[in-house]
């Protein structure tokens, strides 16, 4: 029989550029539930993520139950999850220290027992002194910038006598007094460094504001924090008051949620770095715990060019975990115009080559950037033709083809703009590599195996 796959039938072929061949894999993870997935993938929303079924449609193709799955670029750890919610070894890489604690929380979980035992331990702290930490919080609300309404810094386990450091305005225009109290008493308490405590945390940051009774404050949307600029101008003009909101009940509440699965079995690995020399500390993490120390599967999507800055856009979390949003903007350098982009992309793929087997296969979702916030982006089109042309085949993989995913508006995490919400990035190309051309091979065979897209599989749901 031979090699070479039957003529694709796919329906990602159509609108693509000439000098590129198709890869015929069917986009059936546009019609799965949007929290279709393991119940661990919602903790926390996170720009710019593609959805866990997208991750599952390539897992579930190009890697076997052992192999070890590799996302250079994990942000909130949507492939190294359900890699091992698939019975497969997760991965996740990311510079940003936020991405990082949402990745890592997802691949060394607590039990529940451990979480809830955790959680009740931190409301007995607050309960043996809510009249002080009460009142912190009321003087931060009334006068943040006083000196007696400093607060402890994040992770101190000070009491609420801690002077460590102001409050930012808007922080304190967004809660209620007693919320932000227990909000300013968990933040204290919590270790970062603890597994059961960086899950709470986590946690935490996915119920910090949305529009609903399930988050701690209704100041602006789940997806992102507003600027704050514009927090200051819309809590005065409209005379925002928060909720009062318990921290403790709406955790429990959120824990609920993420365990209606049971965590995943199969071992992650999370790291904290730079993906252009991911894959020597990919290696090494992975023999220190006699694991496999070779991906089999890249499932990845790059930074989008200039359109997120994910410091920026998630301050409030940062503000809670003790992180500096700015910092981590700088160190993200986030602003590449197309030729940076390529040559940092190319370093990327030229490291990865030291974590690879030789049959592996690279799935690289690329997005299409029209506009940067409403001004059209020069050389923001067309950019995984260039990504294969000047990254990938210089590095030496070998194109198996390439498809595009149109992105509902509505469904997109970079819908930010106002009246170009969704309009930044409304085509995902999915650029699928060999690590040679064994890999590349296997990349054409596998594209029209039929994937059982029932979740949770059955084995899941008998436990």
């Amino acid at each position: 029989m031979s090699n070479e796959p039957s003529r694709p039938r796919a329906q990602l072929a159509f609108d693509l550029p000439a000098e590129l061949p198709a890869i015929l894999v069917e986009p059936e993870w546009k019609s799965q539930q949007r929290l279709w997935g393991h119940s661990l993938h919602p903790m926390c929303s996170y720009l710019a993520s593609f959805p866990a079924a997208l991750a599952h449609a390539f897992i579930a193709r190009y890697s076997r139950p052992g192999d070890v799955v590799f996302d250079p670029f994990s942000g909130r750890g949507t492939t190294p999850l359900q890699a091992t919610a698939e019975g497969r070894i997760g991965v996740g890489n990311d510079l940003n220290p936020f991405a990082h604690l949402l990745t890592a929380a997802k691949l060394d979980p607590p039990s529940s027992a451990e979480a809830r035992t955790r959680l009740a331990r931190l409301r007995l702290g607050w309960l043996a002194d809510a009249p002080a930490w009460t009142s912190l919080g009321q003087r931060v609300v009334v006068r943040p910038a006083h000196p007696g309404s400093r607060v402890p810094a994040a992770g101190s386990g000070a009491g609420p006598d801690g002077r460590a450091e102001t409050v930012p305005d808007e922080v304190a225009l967004a809660f209620h007094p007693r919320t932000l109290g227990q909000l300013l008493a968990v933040r204290s308490a919590l270790d970062l460094d603890s597994r059961v405590d960086r899950f709470l945390a986590a946690a935490i940051t996915g119920i910090l504001h949305g529009k609903s009774a399930s988050y701690l404050s209704e100041l602006m949307p789940n997806t992102f924090s507003m600027a704050p600029r514009y927090v200051r101008t819309f809590a005065a003009s409209t005379g925002f008051h928060s909720p009062d909101r318990d921290v403790f009940e709406s955790l429990g509440l959120k824990l609920d949620r993420l365990f209606r699965q049971p965590p995943p079995s199969s071992p992650g690995v999370a790291l904290l770095g730079d993906a252009r020399t991911a894959s020597t500390r990919a290696r090494a993490a992975l023999r220190s715990r006699a694991l496999p120390d070779r991906a089999r599967l890249v499932v990845t999507s790059p930074p989008y060019l200039r359109v997120v800055k994910y410091g920026y856009y998630n301050w409030l979390r940062t503000w809670f975990l003790g992180f500096d949003s700015r910092l981590i903007d700088d160190t993200l350098d986030d602003a590449h115009h197309r030729g940076p982009y390529l040559t940092f992309l190319r370093e990327v793929l030229h490291d990865l080559h030291g974590v690879l087997t030789e049959d592996a296969v690279v799935v690289l979702v690329i997005g299409d950037v029209e506009t940067d916030r409403g001004r059209r982006l020069a050389g923001g089109v067309g950019l995984a033709d260039r990504v294969w042309e000047e990254a990938g085949a210089p590095e030496g993989y070998r194109l198996a083809g390439l498809a595009r995913d149109d992105v509902a508006a509505n469904r997109k995490m970079t819908k930010l703009w106002g009246d170009e919400a969704g309009r930044a990035t409304k085509t995902d190309r999915i650029l699928v590599l060999g690590a040679t051309e064994s890999g590349r091979r296997r990349a054409l065979a596998s594209a029209d195996l039929p994937v059982d897209w029932t979740w949770p599989p059955r084995r899941l749901r008998a436990i």
